[in-house]
Formats: C-alpha cells, sequence, structure tokens
C-alpha cells in the first residue's frame, strides 16, 4: 500500500483493516515480499490505532 494511500486519522474500523491484512497474508501465500511486508507494517499500524480508537470510544 502506498503511503499516499493511508491517510491519518484513518476512518475505517478494525475490522475492515484486518480483512485487509488476512487478504494481504492469503495473496502472498504466506511469505510475504519486502513491498508486501511494508503493505503489512502499514495495515497493523492502522489497524492498532482503529482498535485504540474503539477502545477509547467505548470507555
Amino acid at each position: 500500500m502506498s503511503p499516499d494511500l493511508m491517510t491519518p486519522g484513518s476512518v475505517r474500523s478494525a475490522a475492515e483493516v484486518n480483512e485487509q491484512i488476512r487478504a494481504l497474508w492469503l495473496r502472498s501465500g504466506g511469505s510475504l515480499s519486502a513491498q508486501e511486508r511494508a503493505e503489512y507494517e502499514l495495515l497493523v499500524v492502522e489497524w492498532a490505532a482503529a482498535i485504540a480508537g474503539q477502545v477509547v470510544e467505548a470507555a
């Protein structure tokens, strides 16, 4: 995923981002290339931010 496609304060839910992570692993066959690894890392950061946002909203 290009950094241009990432927007600060993503509005996607953790479930949406998690689905993208799962799809990435399926596409890669379980072994990530350098580009896929970079995409994965961005997705994990976005997922963690979404989870943190959900926890704050629930509190």
